[in-house]
């Protein structure tokens, strides 16, 4: 059985920080109408439909029958996603870096609209420039913690399930990979991350 020696990790709320209040608290000034926004209208659950694949047009344009008040606001989620994710998580970059630098090959899979990856990988590209290849679900269509992401993953990276370890944010994405052979790893913080790295002999103590 192959060892670890490949790290494969998560993007949102492990390399960067991904929240949409980063973007509507510069343009909804009151916190109460800013909270119901993003808790009754712009939610996670309705943007989760992008990482499955649908486009912000059709998304958009229901949302907006259901809530013509907030229209102008719904349209801006788009052209201007980018801003939701203002920069990595402490630690990060240079973890990443590291990693690299050791010679291990780096890969992701995320879970992440296909229309709204195109601009934050150009403009992350000093970051991604380093991975050999990215899995984004909503160009496949298959979202995790889904174990098809996972296989088309290994397969397109040209990886047995016992080389990879996996790094996500969600315990049921963790699990999930875990289920397809994987060593999946919770992510706590960078220290952390790099401890655990470390004792699978993928960096120097």
């Amino acid at each position: 059985m192959t060892g670890p020696a490949a790290v494969v990790f998560d993007v949102g709320n492990v390399l960067y920080d991904w929240n949409p209040r980063f973007l509507y608290e510069r343009l909804i000034g009151d916190g109460r109408a800013l909270d119901a926004f993003l808790r009754d209208v712009a939610t996670k659950e309705w943007h989760f439909q992008h990482d499955e694949g649908r486009s912000f047009a059709e998304t958009s344009a229901e949302l907006s029958a259901a809530y013509p008040h907030y229209a102008d606001m719904i349209a801006l989620w788009g052209p201007r996603f980018s801003e939701t994710i203002p920069g990595m998580l402490p630690g990060m970059a240079d973890l990443v870096a590291e990693i690299d630098s050791a010679g291990v090959p780096l890969f992701a899979i995320t879970n992440f609209s296909g229309e709204f990856w195109k601009p934050f990988r150009a403009r992350e590209a000093a970051v991604f420039d380093r991975f050999r290849d990215i899995v984004v679900s909503g160009d496949e269509r298959l979202v995790k913690p889904d174990p098809a992401i996972y296989h088309l993953a290994l397969d397109r990276f040209g990886l047995e399930a016992s080389e990879a370890v996996f790094i996500d944010d969600r315990a049921d994405n963790v699990a999930a990979a875990n289920g397809v052979g994987m060593r999946g790893l919770e992510f706590i913080d960078a220290p952390t991350l790099r401890a655990q790295l470390a004792g699978l002999g993928l960096l120097p103590a």
